[in-house]
């Protein structure tokens, strides 16, 4: 009996994606660090570390706390600032081979907006608009707690994206996270990424305070990944009940195949892996891996036959 041939190609808002496995913005650098390790080039893309139009130093004191299938961050957006970006990191990540996406965040929507003009004329893939980071004490989550602010951003950045699909990165800690994801869909967003992690902290008994200077941080890992894969359940049927269509990046928690499986399943076109590469670098090949071999064995030709939804 001859294999079966196994496509695991998608295209997302008119970008090709050779597989559906992307690194996650803040965990994968500029690339160069695990191209030492892993073959890059095999993944479907790289979301960029969170961009702003000027340089942060990000959050001070402690910044990383593991937990019980969990990690606690409180980066703080730190990084060199899109101009930085565009002349000393892009050019190596061009490189690589995966689609290249740009997290884009900002205090403020005019910063959004500068940010997504320099962006759409460079040589990136795709714009992620960041409107849901707990870390930061000014902009970030705030624009993605309200479906009205969160669809005038997202409008207004869309005004400049001119060359660029723009996906919107959603925040589970919104007190209705489908309202605010439907808002930006119909204010312009071309995909929507899903999860960021969860406000949480943890107290340093010893010394009687909390860790993070911030006080509270984001949770990620696979704690969080049961609350992200009902997330996207939800949000694609709430998708389908308005009669909307754009694609969902599901995101939280995903460390191996089967993770990734329930996700696809659950309604996403795509997934982002993050705190799974701190523990083990190779779990997204092994992921794209794990996902060829499940097509293999089960006879699916292409990766929208993996969900489990009528068509």
């Amino acid at each position: 009996m001859s294999e079966t041939f196994t496509d695991l190609s998608v295209n997302i808002s008119g970008v090709n994606f050779r597989n559906p496995v992307i690194a996650a913005s803040g965990t994968f650098g500029n690339g160069s660090d695990y191209a030492k390790i892993i073959d890059v080039s095999l993944l479907g893309g790289i979301c960029t570390k969170g961009l702003t139009m000027t340089p942060r130093t990000g959050n001070t004191g402690i910044r990383l706390w593991e937990t019980p299938a969990g990690l606690l961050n409180s980066i703080g957006l730190e990084n060199a600032g899109i101009l930085s970006f565009l002349e000393n990191d892009l050019p190596y990540l061009c490189q690589l081979g995966p689609v290249i996406i740009a997290n884009l965040s900002g205090a403020e929507a005019v910063e959004y907006v500068k940010g997504a003009t320099l962006l759409n004329e460079s040589a990136i893939d795709v714009i992620e608009l960041n409107i849901s980071c707990p870390n930061v004490k000014a902009g970030g989550m705030a624009f993605g707690m309200d479906p009205g602010t969160a669809a005038a951003l997202v409008a207004a950045v869309k005004r400049v994206c001119t060359n660029k699909p723009l996906w919107v990165k959603l925040s589970p800690n919104s007190p209705s996270l489908t309202s605010v994801a439907l808002a930006c869909v119909r204010a312009g967003a071309d995909a929507l990424s899903l999860v960021n992690t969860i406000k949480a902290m943890a107290i340093d008994t010893v010394n009687r305070k909390p860790v993070f200077d911030f006080i509270t941080a984001g949770l990620s890992g696979p704690a969080i990944k049961p609350i992200a894969l009902r997330m996207v359940w939800e949000l694609f049927e709430a998708l389908k009940d308005s009669k909307l269509t754009v694609p969902i990046i599901g995101i939280g928690g995903i460390c191996a195949a089967n993770d990734a499986l329930e996700f696809l399943m659950a309604g996403a076109s795509a997934v982002q892996v993050g705190s799974a590469t701190f523990v083990n670098p190779n779990s997204m090949i092994e992921i794209i891996e794990g996902i060829q071999l499940y097509m293999q064995t089960t006879g699916l030709s292409k990766l929208a036959d993996i969900s489990i939804r009528e068509k």
